[in-house]
């Protein structure tokens, strides 16, 4: 991805030794003490919607696909712009059949499809505003979907979530960094831009995240 990219700021820093660190300091203590929404909870979402074949943007270290209890062979096509985060995630999900795509879930998607679940899990805060740029990734990722399949996943929210100190102090810094650009994301806007594109939306707040599936995709 070039550094002109609008996206560019928000997967820059998955490096190696990040990603290497980020099972246990981003899945334990920043989950469960800064945003207050324990791995357990993230996971849940996974072994509730995941199926085969499963389209996941943005599969970080491949921790949540592993863990969702998807059966050994299936079929996972793993999609981000950042070839570091796809050649983690796939040499940790050699027992599934994996296909690994560097594209930018911004732009229209380099797959046929269709898919039966897709996941956007910590996505939708890093990628760059406004709404409208945001929904035109759920519009990309509900044009690949089955007539029935489910979209899943969850999302740090802006100023109106329900942070504590610490929490408030974080997503400030990773705003100023670029990593996140969410400061104007809350519940009605991220049930909004997923409306646009999905006939049923139904979305949870845990802590500073808010947890969503939407199926009945839009054509």
């Amino acid at each position: 991805m070039q550094r002109s990219d609008p996206a560019y700021k928000g997967q820059r820093d998955y490096n190696r030794l990040l990603l290497g660190l980020y099972d246990p300091l981003v899945l334990g203590p920043v989950a469960s003490l800064v945003w207050r929404c324990p791995t357990r909870k993230l996971l849940e979402g996974y072994r509730q919607h995941i199926r085969e074949p499963h389209l996941d943007i943005g599969p970080g270290t491949g921790y949540f696909i592993d863990q969702s209890g998807i059966a050994d062979g299936s079929r996972v096509t793993i999609l981000d712009p950042n070839a570091n985060v796809l050649e983690h995630a796939k040499r940790r999900l050699q027992r599934l059949d994996v296909t690994s795509v560097e594209a930018d879930v911004l732009k229209p998607l380099p797959l046929d499809g269709p898919f039966k679940s897709a996941a956007l899990h910590l996505v939708l805060h890093c990628l760059p505003g406004p709404d409208e740029r945001k929904a035109a990734a759920v519009s990309n990722v509900a044009a690949v979907l089955e007539p029935d399949g489910v979209l899943f996943g969850a999302s740090v929210l802006g100023e109106s979530g329900r942070h504590h100190w610490l929490a408030r102090r974080v997503l400030h810094a990773f705003n100023r960094r670029g990593a996140f650009d969410n400061l104007d994301d809350s519940e009605e806007s991220l049930r909004a831009l997923l409306a646009a594109s999905f006939g049923h939306v139904e979305m949870s707040a845990v802590g500073s995240i808010a947890i969503f599936a939407a199926t009945n995709p839009r054509r």
